[in-house]
């Protein structure tokens, strides 16, 4: 029987999705070169003041009503007090004991079932800059453009229990943030990152071991492979009888190891207080109805309806809803249309496929919903094959959204022949062609069926229709 049980919390960091910083009109974009957007505010001189951004409490609140947390209507700002070189200021503005969420949920699935992982809190802090190590031999260089850069910090309980729950967890803050809108997700700019606090104790036991953090992991794989690292360091050190140490650690992706870095503070290290230069702020009940009334309906959601509603399959419905650009193209075809499950496959299977290799994304995909609309009557009225419309028609249609599938398919002179006779004529050159196979059919090999469709589909080019190949193939092939 398994002896310690794994105790993890994780706060997530989610740079929010505004034109500016949280407390000046610095700019956020990335791509700027070093220390670029930067001002007076953002590097700390004195007698500047801060402004909040109204913009980043907006989608703080979005994140907040989405994991059902409840939203404070009365809220401050706090100094949290230390010093890093990468900290203009020498101190960080964030918030403490008020903050704009309070508690919440987010719901996970793993291999071993689905459930919700309780939120402590969410709440709004500008970012610290950026230190270099790694590009001079002699010195650290310091870029200051994120400082100042608007964040929620997702904080949850110590409710997650192993490294693939983490990751479940984890993967379900990246989707819902860029679902709404909030953040882009993107852990390789640093626009999401997380930090990991870790802890073992007896099963059964209900008392909290000494924890260790792991800071900034910047992808789902390295927070988990950081986490089974630490359950197994913590596990060896106990079973060791020796003391486990509260720590702050780092990890190293390169040799698949975590390292200390400092002795991990608490929060009365921090020497918080309200913030000085910023002013309480409040909301109303009818300021918080109207920003609920901008979010979208969310993955759930879509998922029963396109379960119940659309009679997709679960693993249909799941793909479906991994990306609201995915989701909304799919609603805006499926509305109109009664080929709901073969327009599933069509964007699963090939146009997935096409995205993946081109480094597109959904959002790309500039096809009018007529457009899609004709393709999938084509297919399904019969004037073209479903593998010939994929294969010569959607690359085309992907390429030149301007051109229509039915004009395609004639320029192409791809329209499938559903005439009787010629088909027949078909069919009849190819099993006059080929006796040997004709006899293996008729003793028992039937499986050749197959490789007679495919001989009449390379005759006719295609045209021919699927159905009436099989059909008369077994007739004349059945004959005695």
């Amino acid at each position: 029987m398994q002896k310690y049980e794994a105790v993890i919390g994780l706060e997530v960091h989610a740079q929010l999705a505004t034109n500016s910083k949280l407390f000046s009109g610095d700019a956020t974009n990335f791509d700027a070169s070093p220390n670029q957007n930067v001002s007076p505010i953002t590097l700390g001189h004195p007698g500047t003041l801060p402004r909040m951004n109204k913009k980043a409490v907006e989608l703080a609140i979005k994140m907040g009503l989405i994991c059902k947390s409840e939203i404070s209507t009365h809220n401050y700002f706090a100094r949290k007090n230390y010093f890093y070189a990468d900290l203009p200021k020498g101190y960080q503005i964030s918030q403490h004991t008020t903050p704009i969420c309070i508690g919440g949920r987010v719901h996970i699935k793993t291999s071993s079932g689905e459930r919700d992982i309780k939120l402590t809190r969410i709440h709004l802090e500008e970012d610290a800059g950026k230190s270099i190590h790694d590009q001079d031999d002699a010195l650290t260089l310091l870029d200051y453009n994120r400082a100042g850069m608007p964040l929620i910090e997702i904080v949850s309980e110590p409710d997650l229990h192993s490294a693939e729950e983490a990751a479940a967890y984890l993967t379900q803050i990246r989707k819902l943030v860029r679902w709404i809108g909030i953040c882009d997700g993107n852990m390789e700019e640093g626009s999401l990152r997380c930090d990991a606090n870790i802890s073992i104790r007896l099963v059964g036991s209900e008392k909290l071991g000494t924890r260790v953090e792991v800071k900034n992991l910047n992808s789902i794989k390295h927070l988990k492979h950081a986490v089974e690292i630490e359950i197994n360091r913590l596990t060896d050190i106990v079973d060791k009888g020796e003391k486990v140490l509260q720590q702050t650690r780092s990890y190293d992706a390169d040799n698949g190891i975590t390292f200390a870095i400092r002795t991990k503070e608490d929060a009365e290290d921090y020497r918080y207080f309200p913030e000085p230069d910023l002013a309480p702020f409040y909301f109303t009940k009818e300021y918080i109805n109207s920003i609920s009334k901008q979010l979208p309906s969310l993955p759930e959601q879509r998922f029963e309806q396109y379960i119940q509603v659309f009679d997709l399959t679960p693993y249909d419905a799941e793909q479906l809803t991994e990306e609201k650009s995915l989701s909304d193209l799919f609603e805006c075809v499926a509305g109109s249309t009664n080929q709901k499950k073969q327009f599933a496959n069509v964007l699963l299977g090939p146009v997935k496929s096409f995205l993946n290799h081109s480094s597109k994304s959904w959002e790309d995909i500039k096809i009018s919903t007529d457009d899609w609309i004709d393709f999938l009557s084509l297919i399904s009225s019969g004037k073209i094959n479903f593998s010939l419309a994929v294969q010569k028609v959607l690359p085309i249609m992907l390429s030149d959204s301007n051109t229509r599938p039915s004009e395609i398919i004639q320029h192409l002179d791809l329209v499938q022949d559903a005439d009787t006779d010629q088909v027949k004529t078909w069919v009849t050159q190819v099993v006059t062609s080929m006796p040997d196979k004709v006899t293996e059919y008729r003793k028992g090999k039937k499986g050749l069926i197959g490789m007679f469709v495919g001989e009449v589909k390379k005759v006719s080019k295609g045209k021919a229709d699927p159905k009436m190949v099989t059909q008369l193939l077994e007739s004349i092939l059945n004959e005695k």
